[in-house]
């Protein structure tokens, strides 16, 4: 089975209301770090929850940041790759709930 299927697709995010140009990759906003619980496998399109996604912590990786993001409605967590527009100041201010979240 195919683990990741690249689609390009623009969105309106659902938290800000940013209109986000999509690259194939792009899988969350760059002005606030939000997404949606859409996927069981990167670009599938398979999940039912639908919900919220929120980035609720980020460390520091090669090539910028692994963001997790907590799904408010089902609790599911994940974490991607950072991408270049995204909002460095709140990647940053991310970092401390890293050290929370996974015990450093």
């Amino acid at each position: 089975m195919k683990k990741f299927a690249r689609r390009i697709e623009d969105f309106v995010c659902a938290n800000c209301g940013e209109t986000v140009t999509g690259n194939g990759y792009t899988n969350h906003c760059p002005k606030c770090l939000c997404s949606m619980h859409v996927d069981i496998h990167p670009g599938d399109r398979a999940a039912d929850c639908h919900g919220l996604m929120r980035a609720v912590a980020a460390a520091p990786a090669p090539n910028g940041f692994t963001i997790t993001h907590k799904c408010q409605k089902c609790g599911k967590t994940i974490r991607q790759k950072s991408a270049p527009n995204d909002d460095t100041e709140i990647l940053i201010r991310l970092t401390a709930n890293s050290d929370f979240i996974f015990g450093k």
